[in-house]
């Protein structure tokens, strides 16, 4: 073969590479424009999704603070598919929700299930849409213990107790809760009631006198929930999104945005597994208070969205 040819073939090859470099190049800036939000074009819309028992406030926080910051996210869509969980998470991600609201419209869209805890944080948006069959509601607080006095009895174990006060050991599984116990318990959770049904007056702008009537731990579909005012609308998650384009005066199509996930390093996966741990050990304690719906769900009301 001639130098000459060598040398055409050779520059044909570069080029054929160099295509196929900036091809590849070209569809994951394609694909990450896609998925960026700070990158997109057009208007814009936050979708964030609150998925099963929420154990922690943490990272819906700020994927909240993020989209708030953004000014490309014209508005936020709460897309909830869970039956509630601790108190503190839901507190704190209401309150988030509530600062959101004061500088952009927040939608709240409820999959599945949005019970109790997944309610509550519903309650800080601007509108409320459900499915007519999604299960809400749950207004209540539960506190639940675990007895194992008699199986230790059987099994010859004993267990001796030294405290420094008299309620120290409330909740423990090793005896029956004494009277005084309950009333003092019984306070705590009445405290708390009062507090979710404040919450859900203020987020909704109802009377508390109202809420309060239908906050008795009892489970509604979407469209119990819309009669009596929980509930702004009845649709799906589409409808969700043209509520939000509607609210914020968004022409035309609107561009979904999904918090960026990032790659867990080492540390991470270290950190998390120990938090994991915790949480473990935590879910087992003697004591929890929870906005929770406490039924077990069948797996046509589970989704992953």
């Amino acid at each position: 073969m001639s130098q000459r040819k060598r040398t055409f073939l050779t520059v044909v090859l570069i080029v054929l590479i160099a295509g196929l470099v900036l091809g590849l190049a070209s569809v994951l800036i394609l694909k990450q424009i896609a998925r960026s939000p700070r990158i997109a074009f057009g208007d814009k819309i936050g979708v964030i999704t609150i998925q099963g028992p929420i154990t922690s406030s943490r990272s819906i926080i700020h994927q909240l603070v993020q989209f708030k910051k953004n000014k490309g996210i014209k508005a936020i869509i709460l897309r909830i598919n869970s039956p509630g969980g601790a108190v503190g998470p839901s507190q704190e991600i209401y309150r988030e929700v509530m600062r959101t609201r004061s500088k952009k419209r927040v939608i709240a869209s409820m999959g599945a299930v949005a019970a109790s805890g997944g309610y509550y944080i519903a309650s800080a948006a601007d509108k409320i849409v459900a499915n007519p069959g999604t299960l809400t509601g749950s207004i209540g607080v539960i506190m639940e213990f675990v007895q194992v006095k008699e199986l230790l009895k059987k099994i010859g174990v004993s267990l001796e107790v030294i405290k420094s006060g008299e309620f120290k050991d409330i909740g423990s599984p090793h005896r029956k809760l004494t009277e005084k116990e309950r009333r003092l318990l019984q306070d705590l959770i009445s405290n708390i009631q009062e507090q979710f049904v404040n919450a859900v007056a203020k987020g909704r702008n109802m009377p508390v006198e109202k809420v309060r009537k239908i906050a008795d731990g009892r489970i509604l579909s979407g469209q119990q929930a819309k009669q009596l005012g929980l509930v702004d609308r009845l649709g799906n998650f589409e409808d969700a999104v043209n509520l939000a384009k509607k609210l914020a005066h968004i022409k035309g199509e609107a561009v979904l945005v999904y918090p960026s996930k990032r790659k867990a390093g080492l540390l991470d996966l270290i950190f998390n597994s120990a938090a994991k741990s915790i949480l473990s050990v935590l879910r087992t304690s003697p004591v929890q208070v929870k906005y929770y719906w406490p039924a077990l769900l069948p797996p046509s009301v589970t989704e992953k969205y």
